[in-house]
C-alpha cells in the first residue's frame, strides 16, 4: 500500500479510539456502560444491529457465497430479515417491558425471571463462552486481513494492534461507544461498497456483458439454491434473533418498545435486500475477475479460497487512496462485530456469573469499575486465544451452535408457554447443545441425509432434541404439580 493509504487507515483507527475516550467520562454507572442509559434512538440502534450482525460475516461470508453460487447467496440474509421482523413482533413487546421494569442488562436475566438462578447461571456461562469465541475470531480475522494487506506486518503484531484498538475503545466507552462507532463503521462500509467497491469492480471486469459471458447462467438466477440449504440457513440464523446477548442489550438500550421495534424493522430491511445483494454481487465480480485471469500470479481461479476472492479483487483494482478507504471499510465490518461480542461476553460474566457467585451489592461507581476491568480482561484473553489457536473460527462455530441449540427452545418456552419448568429448561439446554456439538465433532454423516446431496445442519437435530426434552419434562412436572 501507498503512504496515503496507510495515513487514511491510521486516521480511521484513531477516530475509533477517540469515540471510546469521548464516552469514557460520560459513563457514570453500569447502566450507562451496558445499556447506554436506556435512551438510544431507533436509527442508532438499527444501524448498530446491522453492523454487528453482518459485519465480520458480511465482509467474508457473503463475498464467498457470491463467488461460488451467485446472487442466490443473498437468500442467506433473507433469513436475517425474517428473524429481525419476527423478533420485533413477538419478542420485543415482552422483553422491552421486562428490561425497563426490572432494569435488566443481559439476556440470561430473562431466565432468572422466568425460571431459577441455576438456569440463568447456565445460560450465562453458555452465552459468555460463545461470545468470547466470537470476539477471538473477529480479532483474528482483522489481523489476517491487516497482515495480508500491509507489507511486512507480522500476523502476531497485527493481532496485538487490531485487538488493542477494539478492546480499548470498548472497555473505556461501553455500549454507547460501541453503538456510535458501529454507526460510523456501517456508514464507512456502505459508502465504500456503494461508491468505490462495486462501481470500480464492475468497470474493471468489463460490465454486464462480460459478467454474462463469463459466468454460468445459474449465477444470475435467484433459484440456484436447494431447499435444505435454505432450511440450514433459517435454523442457523433466525434463532439468534431470539437468544443473542448483543441484541438483548440493544433492546434494553432503546428508549421504549416503539423505538426498539422500529430499530429491528430498519435492521431487517438493511440486511435484505441491501447488504445481501451488495455482498454477493461483489463476490460474483471477483469470480469474473478470477476467471478472466486478473489474479494470475496471485491465486489460481480454480483452487483459490472463495472467501479470498473479494479482498484480492479490491487489492488488485483499487488505486492509491481508495485502497486505504476500502481497507478501513473492511475493518469497520470486523470491528463492529468484535466490539459488540466483547460487550456481550463482559455483560454475561459481570451480571450473570460474578454477581451470582459473590452475592455482593456493589456501588454504582464500583460496578462501573468492575465492568470496565472485566471487559478489558476478556478482551486480553480473546487476543491471547486468537494468537494461540489458528482454528478460532471452529471454536466460534461450535460455541454458536451450542448457544442456538441450547437456548432457543427454553427462551421461547419462558416467554410463550405457561407450562414451562426450570428443570425442563436446564436439561433442554444441556441435551440440545450437547447433541449439536457431538454431531459436529463426530464428523459422521448426519441422520436422514442418505437422499440428499448435502447434509442438514447439526443445529436442526440439536434444537429438535432440546424441544422434545423441554416438552416432555414440562408436561411431566405440570401434571405432577396438578396431582399434588
Amino acid at each position: 500500500m501507498h503512504t496515503i493509504d496507510y495515513l487514511i487507515f491510521v486516521v480511521y483507527m484513531l477516530v475509533m479510539l477517540g469515540v471510546g475516550f469521548y464516552f469514557y467520562k460520560k459513563n457514570t454507572s453500569s447502566e450507562d456502560f451496558y445499556v447506554s442509559g436506556r435512551n438510544m434512538s431507533s436509527w442508532h440502534i438499527g444501524l448498530s444491529v446491522v453492523a454487528t450482525d453482518v459485519g465480520g460475516g458480511f465482509s467474508i461470508g457473503l463475498g464467498g457465497l457470491g463467488f461460488t453460487m451467485g446472487i442466490s447467496g443473498s437468500w442467506m440474509l433473507f433469513t436475517g430479515l425474517i428473524g429481525a421482523w419476527l423478533s420485533a413482533v413477538l419478542l420485543i413487546p415482552k422483553v422491552s417491558k421486562l428490561g425497563h421494569q426490572h432494569k435488566f442488562f443481559t439476556f440470561p436475566q430473562i431466565f432468572n425471571h422466568f425460571y431459577t438462578p441455576k438456569v440463568a447461571l447456565l445460560a450465562g456461562v453458555i452465552s459468555a463462552i460463545g461470545y468470547i469465541g466470537f470476539t477471538s475470531s473477529q480479532v483474528l480475522a482483522g489481523a489476517k486481513l491487516a497482515s495480508a494487506t500491509i507489507a511486512g506486518l507480522d500476523l502476531q503484531w497485527a493481532l496485538l494492534i487490531m485487538g488493542a484498538i477494539a478492546v480499548i475503545y470498548t472497555a473505556v466507552g461501553g455500549l454507547k461507544a460501541v453503538i456510535y462507532t458501529d454507526t460510523i463503521q456501517w456508514i464507512i462500509l456502505i459508502s465504500g461498497l456503494v461508491f468505490i467497491g462495486i462501481p470500480m469492480a464492475y468497470h474493471a471486469v468489463g460490465g454486464y456483458d462480460a459478467i454474462q459471458s463469463t459466468l454460468a447462467p445459474e449465477f444470475l438466477s435467484l433459484t440456484n439454491v436447494s431447499w435444505h440449504q435454505l432450511l440450514n440457513w433459517a435454523v442457523t440464523i433466525i434463532p439468534i434473533w431470539f437468544i443473542g446477548m448483543t441484541l438483548y442489550q440493544r433492546i434494553y438500550a432503546c428508549k421504549d418498545e416503539k423505538e426498539a421495534k422500529k430499530a429491528w424493522f430498519i435492521a431487517g430491511l438493511f440486511e435484505w435486500p441491501i447488504m445481501a445483494f451488495m455482498g454477493v454481487i461483489l463476490g460474483m465480480l471477483a469470480k469474473v475477475a478470477a476467471t478472466q485471469g486478473m489474479f494470475d500470479g496471485i491465486a489460481n481461479a480454480t483452487t483459490m479460497d472463495s472467501e479470498m476472492g473479494l479482498p484480492i479483487l479490491l487489492s488488485t483494482i483499487l488505486p492509491v487512496g481508495l485502497m486505504g478507504l476500502m481497507l478501513s471499510s473492511y475493518f469497520s465490518a470486523i470491528l463492529s462485530t468484535a466490539d459488540s461480542c466483547l460487550m456481550a461476553a463482559s455483560g454475561n460474566i459481570v451480571t450473570d456469573i460474578i454477581e451470582k457467585f459473590t452475592k455482593k451489592e456493589f456501588t454504582e461507581k464500583k460496578m462501573l469499575q468492575v465492568s470496565q476491568l472485566v471487559t478489558l480482561s476478556v478482551g486480553v484473553f480473546a487476543i491471547l486465544l486468537a494468537s494461540q489457536m489458528q482454528n478460532v473460527l471452529e471454536l466460534m462455530l461450535y460455541s454458536y451452535a451450542f448457544m442456538v441449540s441450547g437456548l432457543f427452545v427454553p427462551v421461547l418456552g419462558a416467554l410463550f408457554w405457561k407450562k414451562s419448568n426450570p428443570t425442563a429448561a436446564f436439561w433442554s439446554m444441556l441435551l440440545g447443545g450437547s447433541t449439536t456439538i457431538g454431531l459436529i465433532l463426530s464428523k459422521n454423516k448426519l441422520p436422514f441425509n442418505y437422499t440428499l446431496p448435502k447434509e442438514l445442519d447439526a443445529n436442526i437435530f440439536g434444537i429438535s432434541i432440546s424441544l422434545v426434552t423441554f416438552l416432555l419434562l414440562s408436561n411431566y412436572y405440570h401434571k405432577k404439580s396438578l396431582s399434588i
